[in-house]
């Protein structure tokens, strides 16, 4: 039940706070603000809104998620998730309408969290997330060409959507300025080089100051954020914008996929967070919080912000082990606002663009994505592809609508060819011959049983096996699992190095036709040792007793 408090974090380590953490939260807080500085101004341009929204939006959301979150040690602030579809809202309905589209979505993610709905979020398939995170990654960087290459478009021409994007780059390509594309290429050559040099200072802060010297000490005429954007280093103040009934209906589909985006991506952030400090999140209060960080937001002039993976590992790397951290991490962007901003303004667009082709680099999981390609039952790959297309092409509300569909469709499809060829066969333990009680299971040894499909709406169980100091080995039964997807395939890909990690064996007992030609088609029968897949209970516990 410790998870599911709605009560947030910080009230909770408070209890046991001392001298020698709050020193290493203040530290990590500080070095935090100064990687969360240079991508709030980056993301909030790719946003369509100006440089200093993305610092209200780390400042308020940031504070406020922190404060009231569920987890120890996520950062919030604006991320590349929400660019693409914020730059449309405000290119369409303005600034309010970005308003009224993120409130809609903080009063959903707070509803969600009173009604314990954080765990509904696994239902949503590993492919459809790898899907619109690719989609939105190629969006970002098609979206940076322009300011990359230095083009310049004929007077009128304000391309919204990405294939517009694309058509534009294209037309005007003839007016490339090179010594814009020598800065970009320069900033990248840096954010690629220098996590090799350090890891204490962000390579996006070095890149920035490489491209101001640039620019301004070689004469380049290139142009900077602020020859295109009005800079203000004033402090957010709350603004109540105006809103009508019909401004709320437009945005409604908007603000609840703004919603389910920030509820899966800070979710995700905690759950990644989860395994690098070994804690519990509290999933419904940190869905309270994201709620509550985007309605402020919003409110004090920002744009919707979620839980930031790479933020957050940068502050467990740094020590942060508390709230407290992401609050510090506010608290130095107003003073870096007041003092910095002005110098924003000399920030050159190609390193911007530079800092966004790195971020869309990061998130876009091509890795992943091909692995599936290769490996995932066909039906999956249906629903990866398709979502990453719609995302790319259209935006993401269509992507995940239509990415739902056809996952339940062609998941009810997989089940009912399952069950046609095999039929449901229930196992009752007093009359089963191979009931787990009429055997002896060595100390060493421990047994879990899946019964039924393993497919995106029940792979986390699979987080609940446990492992005590003394288990050597792990026997998986998989007779009654008739089928397997690749969210399934993920969570047990995630098993298996994690018995690595603690050095006990994996053994498998009775895996069935789909399974089998899933766990082969992926290449985790190598990886497991076909030894370790017995055919029956009994051979299972053999091979256990040989594994000492």
């Amino acid at each position: 039940m410790g998870k599911d408090k709605l009560k947030p974090k910080l009230f909770s380590v408070l209890k046991n706070y001392s001298k020698e953490q709050f020193t290493k939260d203040v530290i990590s807080g500080i070095i935090v603000a100064i990687i969360a500085l240079p991508l709030s101004i980056a993301l909030a341009l790719a946003s369509g809104v100006g440089p200093e929204q993305g610092i209200y939006t780390a400042i308020v959301a940031g504070f406020l998620i922190s404060f009231f979150g569920g987890s120890r040690v996520q950062i919030a602030g604006p991320t590349a998730a929400f660019a693409t579809i914020v730059a449309g809202i405000v290119a369409r309905s303005g600034m309010d309408g970005l308003v009224a589209a993120t409130i809609i979505a903080g009063v959903f993610l707070i509803l969600m969290g009173l009604f314990r709905a954080g765990n509904l979020i696994k239902f949503i398939p590993f492919t459809i997330t790898t899907g619109f995170t690719a989609g939105i990654a190629v969006t970002i960087a098609i979206g940076q060409i322009k300011d990359f290459l230095g083009l310049t478009y004929a007077e009128g021409v304000k391309p919204i959507e990405t294939l517009e994007k694309l058509e534009a780059v294209a037309k005007f390509i003839g007016t490339i300025n090179y010594q814009a594309l020598i800065v970009g290429l320069v900033c990248l050559a840096i954010l690629i080089v220098w996590p090799k040099v350090s890891q204490m200072i962000p390579g996006s802060l070095i890149a920035v100051i490489v491209g101001i010297l640039m620019v301004k000490g070689l004469g380049m005429n290139v142009n900077t954020i602020g020859d295109l954007y009005t800079i203000s280093s004033s402090l957010p103040t709350l603004t109540i914008p105006h809103f009508t009934v019909s401004l709320f209906r437009a945005e409604l589909t908007d603000g609840v996929t703004i919603a389910i985006l920030a509820a899966i991506e800070s979710l995700l952030s905690c759950v990644v967070a989860d395994s690098m400090i070994n804690s519990k999140h509290r999933s419904n209060m940190e869905l309270i919080a994201q709620g509550i960080g985007n309605i402020g937001s919003v409110l004090f002039g920002g744009i919707p912000a979620t839980g930031a993976i790479a933020r957050t590992a940068a502050n467990i790397k740094n020590g942060g082990r508390t709230p407290i951290a992401g609050m510090v991490h506010s608290i130095v962007l107003i003073l870096v606002l007041v003092v910095l901003m002005p110098y924003a303004a000399l920030i050159p667009m190609p390193t911007i663009a530079a800092i966004l082709f790195m971020v869309a680099y990061n998130m876009c999981g091509w890795r992943v994505f091909v692995n599936l390609c290769k490996t995932a039952p066909k039906s999956d790959i249906l629903v990866l592809v398709l979502t990453f297309v719609l995302t790319v092409v259209f935006d993401l509300v269509v992507a995940i609508e239509v990415g739902m569909l056809a996952a339940c469709i062609l998941f009810m499809k997989r089940m009912s060819d399952e069950t046609e060829i095999k039929g449901w066969k229930y196992f009752d333990d007093e009359n089963d011959p191979d009931a787990i009680e009429l055997r002896t299971v060595p100390d060493h040894v421990r047994v879990y049983e899946i019964s039924g499909p393993m497919f995106f709406g029940v792979a986390d169980r699979i987080s609940d096996i446990t492992l005590k100091d003394y288990t050597k080995v792990l026997i998986m039964r998989m007779r009654g699992v008739p089928a397997v997807d690749a969210t399934a395939m993920h969570s047990l890909e995630g098993l298996f190095e994690e018995c690595k990690k603690n050095n006990v064996t994996l053994v498998f007992s009775h895996v069935n036709d789909q399974p089998m030609k899933t766990m082969e088609k992926d290449g985790f029968v190598e990886k497991v040792g076909r030894e370790n897949f017995c055919k029956h209970i009994d051979d299972a516990l053999r091979r256990a007793a040989e594994i000492q």
